[in-house]
This record gives C-alpha cells, structure tokens and sequence, in this order.
C-alpha cells in the first residue's frame, strides 16, 4: 500500500511540475518574465521535494520510474492543454489569394476582421492577386481559415505568432 501511495504521489508531483514548466516557458517566450519566474519557483520546489522522496525511499521497485515517467508525459500533455486555454495570443496571418477578387476582403472584414491588402504578382505576370494581414486572436484562426477555404479553396495561408501588437483594428 505505501509503494502504491508513494507512486500515485510521485505521478500526481510530476504533472504538476512539468505544466508549471510548460507553462513557464510560454511565459518567457511571450516576455512575461515576472509571472514566469514565480511559476519557475514553485515548478522547482515541486520536483525537488519529489525527487527527494523518490530517491530516499527504501522501496526498490520499476513503478516508481514508472509513474515519474507517467508524471512527466501527462504533465507535458497537461501543460499543453493548459497554455492553449489560458494564454492568450495573437497571430498575424498572410493570405495570398488565387486570383484577385475584393469578394474575400469584403467577407472578411464584414465578420470583423481588420484587414491590410497588397497588391501582387506571381510568376504569370498577367495573373494578379492580392496578399491579405490579418492579425488576429489565436482563438479565432479555425473561423478565419474555414472563412477562406469556403470563397477561395486555392487561397496560400502563412500563421506566425505575433509577440506584440500595437494600434490596429480587433474586433
């Protein structure tokens, strides 16, 4: 019983210190260097207080690398799930339409987006097309993409994650 008490401890630890560290790491990348430091904090105190007893127990048994391991693959999953629900973002999309038509821009900005359109070429010179900038919350891109799939399916789309975003038009 305190074999199996000590491995579900040792699980439930090390999901919870690797989403720390999951989310910690968007944190730094995003520039949130204050809120990532507390969340390095208690991410380290966590794994130092498990390793610990981990390592200090008398009990020699492959579950305890087990369910370490399990922590940490969960945790991972976890810490995923956690920074697409909790941290918010924005992301600049380019769409190079397959033909020029004003019927895309007019939809999509007709569903709110703010919209910045260029005027290109390819390499067939009599085939003009426009590139659109639409800088969006990363929460909206499936309805933005869908948007654009069903009026031009031919349509090239460039995400990028944008780490700053100053003035503009958000719906």
């Amino acid at each position: 019983m305190a074999l199996f008490l000590l491995c579900i401890k040792i699980f439930c630890a090390r999901i919870m210190d690797v989403s720390l560290g999951t989310i910690r790491t968007i944190l730094t990348i995003k520039g949130k260097k204050g809120l990532a430091s507390l969340t390095g904090f208690c991410e380290v105190i966590i794994w130092f207080l498990i390793v610990r007893e981990a390592l200090n127990t008398d009990m020699t048994s492959f579950l305890i690398p087990i369910s370490y391991a399990g922590g940490f693959a969960s945790g991972t999953f976890l810490g995923g799930l956690l920074s697409d629900t909790f941290i918010s973002g924005n992301l600049g999309v380019q769409i190079v339409t397959s033909h020029k038509d004003r019927g895309l821009i007019e939809t999509i900005r007709n569903q709110g987006y703010g919209v910045s359109v260029i005027e290109v070429n390819n390499h067939e010179p009599d085939v003009s097309k426009y590139m659109l900038f639409v800088e969006i919350d990363k929460k909206k891109l499936n309805h933005l993409k869908c948007l654009v799939k069903q009026i031009d399916e031919k349509a090239f789309i460039v995400v990028s994650e944008t780490k700053y975003v100053q003035n503009g038009y958000f719906k």
